[in-house]
């Protein structure tokens, strides 16, 4: 009995390893691409966050959290960014931010990756896949993906807006984010791991 204690004891106290990364935004950026009336349009994000804790050694205990401010949108046209921050579109005024945390990630082949998680728009929340890929150089990472929302799903353009043949409904979104971290050790792993 005296052995088995001593042993889950050893175990609480393990150093348990954490992968913590920060994001470089100076070096990053999150993008989206669309189509008015079949001419191509795109934009940016000047202001968002991301936590970021991701192990390639072990990608299925990553988590991903994205908060993205809406009123920082950047579409090259003053009267465009004044026009999607409207209630019809964005409605920057109720649902000032966009939210992404995942639910899981998998490992699709050596360096490439797809998040699974819940996205939030205007208060409306959608399951979502995200292929991405990692590559690593020293304590830097770099991570690139793309996903293609539907912005109807978001009520993203109402009214009159809803016609896709005026705004089309894919909107497709791309991240570039450049991050350092490595593995750090914790003093002591959570003790309820021997008190089970």
């Amino acid at each position: 009995m005296k052995g088995w204690i001593a042993a889950a004891l050893l175990i609480a106290l393990a150093p348990a390893s954490v992968w913590a990364q920060t994001v470089d935004y100076a070096k990053s950026q999150i993008t989206f691409a669309g189509k008015q009336m079949g001419v191509p349009t795109q934009g940016h994000f000047n202001r968002y966050s991301v936590n970021l804790k991701f192990d390639p050694k072990q990608p299925e205990t990553a988590k991903i959290e994205a908060d993205i401010d809406l009123r920082s949108i950047d579409t090259g046209a003053n009267e465009t960014d004044t026009e999607v921050k409207k209630p019809a579109w964005l409605n920057v005024g109720a649902f000032p931010n966009a939210k992404f945390v995942t639910d899981a990630v998998k490992q699709l082949a050596p360096g490439r990756y797809e998040a699974s998680g819940k996205l939030s728009i205007k208060g409306i929340g959608q399951d979502v896949h995200i292929p991405f890929t990692a590559q690593a150089t020293g304590d830097v990472t770099v991570f690139d993906g793309a996903f293609t929302l539907l912005r109807l799903q978001f009520k993203v353009g109402e009214g009159i807006w809803a016609d896709t043949d005026t705004v089309a409904n894919e909107v497709q979104v791309r991240f570039h984010l450049v991050a350092r971290g490595a593995l750090e050790r914790q003093a002591f792993a959570p003790v309820r791991r021997c008190l089970r």
